[in-house]
């Protein structure tokens, strides 16, 4: 095993797996994340912590992971180039390690002029396939990104992110190949509202063997609302919502059961495509939703491996 976390012993089992976000608060109460992670860790096998999503500033992923693992919930640590050089991506990866995280989330991260800071510097000293590359480098050489010896042991199950539905469509595998050649061993995709493209998506990730090399993950946002749909279809960059999913929640009498149902389809639909290794389930401040929807998807109970 290369870090022993659950979520790895569970996908390399061959088992379906559940993760979800658990966003931290914009202050410093405890409580918020601390209610998340006893309301989801029974229905998901890891949750992901994320890092200033949005570029809005939050309560640090390592600090929300922490919280978590007091609760006796398995972390995923989310970590964004953006934010930090190599000497600080380096330096929290030593101390993540250190405290017993074992899961990782190498990102770009959301450019910061649509956050709340939009005149902050953005950092970029590298990107987030080299980030991989960086973590796998100090997991499996004990070498920091300059060649020198790392004392200890770097214990991470390593991930990236994949969005199958932005332009140009046919780069989309060749970057996800990048990632899984530069040692991503799971991979969370965008939100999947168009099953048909998703499926081309995957045909391509097939064909080229990239579901034996790394196990993906297939991205969920429960909808609540048709404006939220129509906000998602119009306005998110690298998101594809079709109109039928837009007038069907327009159309619904209770759009919230409607989003539900949607979400249970997708699922039920996303079991019998070759490749798909498990769901990530971003709820997008509609955490309570998730219990039910892994329940209804008659994913409950959740395997211990």
């Amino acid at each position: 095993m290369k870090s022993g976390s659950n979520l790895e012993r569970l996908l390399e089992s061959g088992q379906f797996a559940v993760t979800a976000e658990a966003g931290p608060p914009k202050g410093s109460s405890l409580k918020v994340i601390q209610r998340k992670g006893e309301l989801l860790k029974f229905c998901c096998d890891a949750l992901n912590v994320t890092d200033n999503q949005t570029a809005i500033v939050r309560m640090s992923s390592l600090g929300g992971c922490l919280l978590l693992k007091d609760l006796g919930v398995e972390p995923v640590l989310q970590m964004v180039v953006r934010d930090r050089n190599r000497l600080a991506l380096q330096s929290d990866i030593l101390a993540a390690a250190a405290l017993g995280i074992r899961n990782v989330l190498c990102l770009s991260g959301d450019h910061q002029k649509f956050g709340n800071h939009p005149t902050a510097k953005g950092v970029y000293d590298i990107d987030s396939i080299q980030f991989v590359q960086m973590v796998k480098t100090m997991r499996d050489e004990h070498k920091f990104l300059n060649g020198e010896e790392i004392s200890g042991d770097v214990p991470f199950f390593i991930g990236a992110a994949a969005n199958p539905f932005a332009d140009p469509f046919e780069f989309r595998v060749i970057r996800l190949a990048k990632k899984a050649n530069a040692g991503a061993d799971f991979i969370q995709t965008q939100g999947i509202f168009d099953m048909a493209k998703f499926i081309e998506w995957m045909k391509m990730v097939r064909d080229r063997g990239l579901d034996e090399k790394t196990h993906i993950l297939a991205g969920l946002i429960p909808v609540k609302s048709v404006g939220m749909a129509r906000y998602m279809r119009n306005n998110v960059a690298g998101l594809s919502v079709p109109l039928e999913i837009v007038d069907r929640m327009a159309d619904a009498k209770n759009p919230k059961e409607e989003g539900v149902k949607i979400c249970l389809e997708t699922i039920e639909q996303l079991k019998e495509v070759e490749g798909v290794h498990g769901i990530h389930i971003m709820a997008v401040a509609w955490e309570d939703i998730v219990p039910r929807i892994v329940k209804e998807a008659g994913l409950m109970p959740r395997p211990v491996v």
